[in-house]
């Protein structure tokens, strides 16, 4: 029981890292701040339900993702190690991490009448480093049991991002800007910690270390 605790909390952490809605939610202001309380509302309920689905396909899909490109999940540890690092970079510095959105995308948005696919579902919540980190713990997860626990954990961290984006001008009001950069700073250095967890267990297993 302790250890299944342990898992989820591991596997929610490291997802609502990547995922980063705090950080995200400034770039939904921008983007919905033409728009009435009610289209805000639709966005982001649309948006991180599209995000949440594409984030459990790829949970279920993982496994035949690396069978396909012949991907060791060693492999795939360090290579998502070394993104997951340099995204906690950006986040540390309290840049708008590249591997999420890029500021032509953000411009493009605006000339967009729906953005919810596309750029906030799609790379903003569920980006490629999301899109690694879950592959990587469900390649973890040797148990049916502790598969589902990494499922749990997506659910749990795009209700919460839903709630972020939903109260999202309420939410920039109490954190305030400088609240949001040091939350983003401080789960950046746990990303970070987590990039470090993928890329040592990626080297391990490649090279059959003890």
């Amino acid at each position: 029981m302790t250890a299944d605790v342990t898992f989820l909390i591991y596997a929610f952490t490291s997802i609502f890292a990547i995922v980063n809605p705090v950080s995200g939610v400034m770039a939904f202001i921008s983007m919905t701040s033409s728009m009435s309380k009610e289209d805000k509302i639709y966005i982001a309920r649309r948006s991180v339900v599209i995000a949440g689905i594409m984030a459990i396909m790829f949970s279920i899909l993982g496994e035949l993702i690396l069978k396909i490109f012949n991907v060791t999940a060693d492999s795939l540890r360090v290579a998502g190690g070394v993104l997951l690092f340099l995204v906690a970079i950006d986040m540390l510095f309290a840049r708008t991490s590249r591997e999420s959105i890029t500021n032509e995308e953000l411009k493009d948005a605006k000339l967009r009448e729906n953005i919810s696919v596309f750029p906030i579902a799609m790379p903003l919540l569920t980006g490629p480093g999301a899109i690694t980190t879950i592959i990587v713990l469900i390649r973890t997860a040797q148990e049916i049991d502790s598969k589902m626990l990494v499922i749990a954990a997506i659910i749990f961290t795009f209700v919460i991002t839903y709630f972020i984006f939903r109260y999202a001008d309420s939410f920039n009001k109490v954190v305030g800007m400088t609240g949001m950069l040091v939350m983003t700073r401080i789960m950046g250095l746990f990303l970070g910690a987590i990039a470090v967890d993928f890329i040592s267990t990626g080297i391990k297993g490649i090279f059959n270390l003890g």
